[in-house]
């Protein structure tokens, strides 16, 4: 039975590992990535600002229309007293005059909230899209 030595110099070879197999697939995968990269952006739709400032308008914004829904669910559209039934044909009449109308809503503390909710509901049914909540106070 002979043992067979085994020398420093004969696992010399083993410590260094050939990396080039490695680089060259680390390079082959950059140029894949390189070449899909842009093929996937040119796919994003967006709308950048311009440098340009836009015209000055004369034209002072309206301001929006104020409901307020009280605490005993009572509703009035700026300042007048409505209720829900007659509040539709006085919303409508406001978008007839102006289809941008803009609407901020203010609840009372105390109220039900589906108060509020079946004025929303009725801004939606006019298709009134401008629509604010407010959290404090109108002035």
């Amino acid at each position: 039975m002979s043992l067979k030595k085994t020398s420093k110099s004969g696992h010399g070879t083993l410590n260094e590992l050939n990396i080039t197999p490695l680089l060259d697939l680390a390079f082959v995968l950059l140029v894949i990535f390189i070449i899909t990269t842009p093929q996937l952006m040119n796919n994003l739709e967006m709308n950048l600002p311009s440098a340009q400032s836009p015209a000055p308008t004369n034209a002072t914004p309206k301001p929006p229309g104020q409901i307020l829904v009280s605490a005993s669910g009572n509703v009035s559209l700026n300042g007048k007293p409505h209720t829900l039934a007659d509040l539709r044909p006085a919303l409508a009449q406001l978008k007839a005059t102006d289809p941008e109308l803009a609407v901020v809503v203010k609840g009372d503390r105390a109220v039900d909230y589906q108060h509020v909710v079946s004025v929303l509901d009725l801004l939606q049914q006019l298709d009134i899209s401008k629509v604010g909540l407010a959290t404090e106070a109108i002035p």
